[in-house]
């Protein structure tokens, strides 16, 4: 049995005494950068395919982050596991560091221009992803009738986009229907209209896999553009067109609006009761 006059104890009663506090304010700094890891996932999400869950995603940045910062308070001995991507790092440059750490050397200036906390290798790798997103970013144009959202209406006809994959005849490939045709509006349905969809048999409970809706008009247009029309693929019965209630159309014309003024995805509202 351990004494209240162990100072390990008495330190880690104050320590539960602040843990709310602290844990506040935690969350007050992860609030701060929130808006960065979002549209970093919702851009994963849509160029890579509807299997990816950005919730997941930034989930699992904010614990790596937490992580790494317990390297602010490491005493030598305890090494943190660091990411693949970060144990790049040239072994003379770790070594470097540690002799500095030991001797109290102050830490050398970094070079100007490069954030504190980089190494060579990360950097490369995120601006290169960076010139792929802004290259990709570029090529879609959100402009034009198809992107006014006075063309949702109340009788507007969507379509699941797993179904409009197979009825393009992509259906083996998740998400190849959004990176080949970026310029499509597509909307991410909450879990309030996966409910009402599961609810009207359009799709069965996906649990927290991610849904999209199109409009059918924008699929059998492309399916009778030249890239598709002779595709002997094409399996337009697939589609299975439903017509949303008004209150997720209202969701989806403001969703529309605010991509088409380049503006970050607002978080979904609910229905009315």
């Amino acid at each position: 049995t351990r004494s209240f006059t162990d100072p390990s104890v008495s330190m880690d009663l104050l320590r539960a005494v602040l843990q709310p506090s602290i844990n506040e304010e935690i969350q007050g700094i992860f609030n701060k950068y929130m808006k960065f890891f979002q549209t970093a996932a919702i851009n994963v999400r849509d160029n890579v395919g509807e299997e990816v869950d950005p919730e997941q995603l930034i989930q699992e940045t904010c614990r790596s982050c937490l992580e790494q910062a317990k390297l602010l308070f490491s005493d030598g001995k305890k090494v943190v596991p660091r990411l693949p991507h970060e144990q790049a790092v040239p072994k003379r440059a770790r070594q470097m560091d540690e002799e500095l750490s030991r001797r109290g050397s102050p830490i050398p200036k970094k070079r100007k221009g490069r954030p504190p906390g980089q190494s060579l290798s990360n950097d490369r790798g995120v601006s290169g992803m960076a010139a792929w997103k802004l290259k990709v970013s570029e090529s879609v144009k959100r402009d034009g009738p198809k992107w006014d959202p006075s063309r949702l209406t109340e009788t507007t006809t969507f379509v699941l986009g797993s179904r409009a994959n197979k009825a393009l005849g992509m259906g083996g490939t998740r998400g190849r229907l959004y990176i080949k045709h970026p310029h499509l509006f597509k909307y991410a349905a909450d879990p309030q209209d996966k409910h009402w969809l599961t609810e009207q048999q359009h799709m069965r409970a996906i649990g927290g896999k991610m849904a999209y809706l199109l409009i059918e008009e924008d699929i059998r247009d492309l399916a009778a553009s030249e890239d598709y029309r002779d595709s002997v693929d094409l399996r337009l019965e697939e589609l299975k067109p439903f017509v949303p209630p008004a209150w997720m159309t209202e969701k989806m014309q403001k969703h529309m609006e605010t991509l088409r003024r380049g503006g970050d995805v607002p978080p979904p509202e609910p229905p009315p009761e």
